[in-house]
């Protein structure tokens, strides 16, 4: 790990000392983790702070005013344990982290007891959870399927005034197009911070298209 990086990372995002302890256990955690459980591609463990860390902190910044979100596919807590970590001193703010695999939740729970991070892990199918879920102000996912998908999995949210942020690679355009046979939705196209051929995808005013 770059300690240039780490530092770059904390101050570009105003990190508050506290933020950064825990952050930097979670960093342990998934360091101690990623031997018996393979949580992230390995060659992106020398560059977590920027590949994963700021990555999942530039989120906060597009819905400022946000308290509950919701992360599905969780995983290794990208984005959605990260962005617990960064916004557990704000009133009311809570994450709900979706995993089906229930190694992954047991790494979730407990670095979100080390950390005390404002979380829920469901560990359950993520069709079988959202259309239980209210009072959502976001919802995102990263690397877990094509927007058309996740669009599916979250028309009974963003029908009902959620925000949709789903990080995407150079294909987003492509994704849009695609999505946008089936999907009407109101949608920004907005750049990565941490990677210049990445966009976030952020959609509100989701309604299937007439057949």
């Amino acid at each position: 790990m770059s300690t240039d990086l780490r530092a770059r990372v904390l101050s570009e995002h105003n990190v508050s000392r506290e933020t950064t302890d825990a952050l930097d256990l979670y960093v342990a955690q998934l360091t101690r983790w990623q031997t018996v459980k393979n949580l992230v591609g390995p060659a992106t463990l020398s560059e977590v702070w920027h590949r994963h860390i700021a990555d999942a902190l530039q989120l906060l910044a597009l819905a400022p005013s946000a308290t509950r979100w919701l992360d599905l596919g969780s995983g290794a807590g990208i984005p959605g344990l990260i962005l617990a970590i960064a916004g557990k001193g704000r009133p009311d703010f809570h994450v709900g982290l979706v995993e089906s695999n229930a190694r992954k939740c047991a790494f979730l729970s407990e670095t979100a007891r080390l950390t005390g991070a404002p979380v829920t892990v469901h560990n359950a199918r993520i069709e079988t959870v959202v259309g239980t879920l209210t009072g959502i102000d976001v919802v995102c996912a990263r690397a877990l399927a094509s927007l058309t998908q996740l669009l599916a999995w979250t028309e009974p949210l963003l029908t009902s005034g959620t925000i949709g942020l789903f990080p995407k690679g150079r294909d987003a355009a492509a994704e849009l197009t695609e999505a946008e046979d089936a999907w009407t939705f109101t949608r920004d196209l907005i750049p990565s911070r941490t990677d210049s051929q990445a966009r976030i995808v952020r959609v509100t005013s989701l309604s299937r298209v007439d057949p």
